[in-house]
């Protein structure tokens, strides 16, 4: 069965996104998987929050310029994330902060606390979603994480195509490849046979409409990721039928 992604909780419910009350509820009405953004504190901590900054109009603070203790209680860290809802599903984690050391940094913090939370299990089932350019390094620190490239058709025709870009990704040591629902069409959907030849995964983000769900799900896509978790649920579930 495909794994459905509810993303930052799946706040099309009305709910804030990216807290714990939304991912407890996407995961009580059948989310097979959660999806979130991560940047590192001042201090060192992963928190799980979408923009850089966060606060009132005019009283805006960056989220890495805060320590974790000057953190809205409403937004969790990754460790209370764990704490609350345990490991027991597939979890995305894009990664906000900027490519180079802070987010080798980031990465490091965040596979760091999946193994204290559940072993090499909760590593295994941690995709962290990121630039080509960045997955060589974060193979380096851990060989069970999962690594997923997001990228664009544009990105991949520029260099060379779907066969040259899937080998690369091979040598980077990712495991899947992640691409807006609306770049998953007809004559693109052969990609996802060259993915599964090079053993890669093809996963797809932003799929709201239920037919937008069932057409990627049909092309043979592996992830696919929406903010309606009703939706998502019905359609992985019948996928595998």
């Amino acid at each position: 069965m495909a794994i459905g992604f509810a993303h930052r909780g799946a706040p099309a419910w009305y709910q804030r996104e990216n807290t714990l009350a939304a991912f407890e509820r996407a995961l009580a009405h059948g989310a097979s998987g959660l999806e979130s953004d991560v940047w590192l504190t001042a201090d060192g901590v992963p928190v799980l929050h979408h923009d850089q900054e966060l606060g009132p109009a005019r009283m805006r603070a960056p989220v890495p310029g805060l320590t974790s203790g000057a953190l809205p209680g409403w937004l969790p860290t990754l460790a209370a994330f764990y704490q609350r809802l345990g490991t027991g599903f597939e979890f995305s984690l894009d990664v906000k902060t900027p490519a180079g050391e802070t987010a080798d940094a980031a990465v490091a913090a965040v596979i760091t606390e999946a193994r204290a939370a559940g072993g090499t299990d909760a590593v295994r089932r941690l995709w962290i979603c990121g630039p080509r350019g960045c997955l060589r390094a974060w193979r380096e620190l851990d060989p069970d994480v999962r690594l997923v490239n997001s990228t664009s058709v544009r990105d991949i025709r520029a260099d060379g195509g779907i066969g040259p870009y899937a080998r690369s990704l091979v040598e980077a040591g990712a495991n899947a490849l992640n691409l807006r629902s609306r770049d998953w069409v007809a004559p693109t959907a052969p990609m996802v046979g060259v993915l599964h030849d090079h053993g890669l995964l093809a996963f797809g983000w932003d799929a709201q409409r239920s037919a937008t769900l069932r057409r990627l799900l049909g092309y043979g896509l592996d992830a696919v990721y929406s903010d309606h978790v009703d939706r998502l649920v019905a359609a992985t579930t019948n996928s595998a039928v």
